[in-house]
C-alpha cells in the first residue's frame, strides 16, 4: 500500500540528510589535500541535489509529469513513495522500500560506504610507517575509495532517479577516473619501480577474481591518499 501523502517541500530534512551522508563520507573518506576536496566536494554536490529532489523540489517529477501520468496512469506522482520512480515503472505496488531496485540500492550504498571505511585503516597504517598501503581493499584494487563513491552514487540511482543526477553521473566518474590517473602519474614520478610494480599486480579499480596479491610481499615506499598520501594534489 503507498503512501498518499505529500512528501515535499520538507528543507529541513534535505539539509539534515545531506549534512548526514556528507559527515559519513566524510568521516570515512578524510579528505587532506586539494584533490581530495575536489574528489569529495564533486561527491558531496551529488548528495544534495539529490536529496533537494527527494524531499525538497521534484524537478523531475515535474518535467516528466506528462509522459509519467500517460504511461502510468493511476499513480499520484506527487507522493513520496512515487518518486522511487523504477518500483513504479516496473509495477511494483507494495512498499517502495522493500521493493527490488530499493534493496539492490541498499546493497550499493552499504557497500560503497563500507569500502570507505574499511580504506582508511591500511592507509592511515601505511602513512605512520612510510609506506605503499598493500592490505585490505588496496590488496585487490588501487582506488578503493573511488570505487567506493562511485558505488554509493549507483545506490542512490537505484532508489532515487533524477535527471540531475544521472546527468551528474558520467561526469563524475570521468572525474574520478582523471584524478586517479593523475595521482599515479604523481606516484610514478615520485617513488618509481616501487609503485610501478604496484600497478602491474593491483587492478586499478575492478579487483580480479581468485587470491589478492600477497601480503606478504609489501611494496617499501611512502604512501599518499589513493595510494601515495605525500604527493601533493
Amino acid at each position: 500500500m503507498h503512501d498518499t501523502s505529500q512528501a515535499y517541500g520538507l528543507w529541513t530534512v534535505v539539509i539534515l540528510n545531506s549534512a548526514l551522508f556528507i559527515f559519513f563520507a566524510f568521516t570515512f573518506f578524510k579528505p587532506q589535500s586539494a584533490r581530495d576536496w575536489r574528489s569529495f566536494g564533486a561527491f558531496s554536490a551529488f548528495l544534495v541535489a539529490l536529496f533537494t529532489e527527494m524531499y525538497g523540489f521534484p524537478l523531475t517529477i515535474y518535467l516528466l509529469l506528462p509522459w509519467l501520468q500517460s504511461r502510468f496512469p493511476g499513480v499520484n506522482w506527487l507522493t513520496h513513495d512515487a518518486g522511487h520512480l523504477l518500483e513504479e515503472m516496473v509495477g511494483w505496488r507494495g512498499n517502495p522500500h522493500f521493493g527490488p531496485f530499493h534493496i539492490l540500492s541498499d546493497v550499493f550504498i552499504g557497500g560503497g560506504f563500507w569500502l570507505l571505511s574499511a580504506s582508511w585503516p591500511p592507509l592511515y597504517r601505511a602513512q605512520k610507517e612510510s609506506k605503499l598501503a598493500t592490505s585490505g581493499p588496496y590488496a585487490r584494487i588501487r582506488h578503493p575509495q573511488y570505487v567506493a563513491f562511485v558505488l554509493v552514487m549507483i545506490g542512490f540511482l537505484l532508489q532515487w532517479p533524477t535527471l540531475l543526477t544521472l546527468a551528474m553521473f558520467p561526469i563524475l566518474v570521468f572525474m574520478y577516473w582523471r584524478l586517479a590517473k593523475t595521482e599515479e602519474r604523481d606516484s610514478l614520478a615520485a617513488f618509481g619501480d616501487s609503485y610501478a610494480a604496484y600497478m602491474r599486480t593491483t587492478p586499478a579499480f575492478i579487483p580480479r577474481l581468485g587470491a589478492a596479491r600477497s601480503a606478504g610481499k609489501p611494496l617499501a615506499s611512502p604512501t599518499t591518499k589513493e595510494n601515495l598520501h605525500v604527493v601533493d594534489r
